[in-house]
């Protein structure tokens, strides 16, 4: 098969089913990816452990911070002690929250997470025209993308004041 046709079927296979977890199966929260396809997740009562990506979502599906996966657990796991078995994308979400299968731990941040994206796909006017040619363009930066896989750092005018004096 090749490389082509094996992610069409992966990529139908997570945006077209919509599964409900097995006794044994979980649904946890990504919190970050330290590499070699593991990521670390949290689940719904706060417990934090690393999971593996199977091989056939590898260069495939793109997990980042934030979304919901399905696991499988792994008994002889010490560190690894989960397997990816879905991906959770926002449909499958509402889905489990409307049959009541979603965690209530995850309810409010599943709600933010999905306005954030929205917030994101639909910019904001700027509520008053710049009148004077003397404000820079570049000065203002809200029309800019937000990029979710990094943490946002905000500086101060005092920072950026006292770097410039040096």
């Amino acid at each position: 098969m090749s490389q082509a046709t094996k992610r069409k079927h992966v990529v139908k296979e997570v945006l077209g089913e919509h599964i409900v977890p097995s006794d044994q199966q979980q649904i946890v929260r990504v919190l970050r990816t330290p590499g070699n396809n593991l990521h670390e997740v949290e689940t719904a009562q706060g417990q934090r452990f690393l999971v593996s990506m199977p091989s056939k979502y590898r260069k495939n599906i793109w997990i980042k911070r934030g979304d919901f996966l399905i696991v499988d657990p792994i008994e002889e796991g010490e560190k690894v002690k989960a397997e990816i078995s879905f991906v959770l994308c926002k449909d499958h979400v509402r889905s489990l929250q409307k049959d009541g299968f979603w965690p209530e731990a995850f309810s409010e941040v599943a709600e933010k997470h999905n306005n954030n994206r929205n917030r994101q796909t639909q910019p904001e006017l700027p509520a008053e025209p710049q009148l004077s040619g003397e404000e820079s363009s570049s000065e203002d930066d809200s029309d800019l993308f937000v990029n979710t896989n990094r943490r946002q750092y905000h500086e101060s005018e005092e920072e950026s004041e006292e770097e410039e004096a040096a």
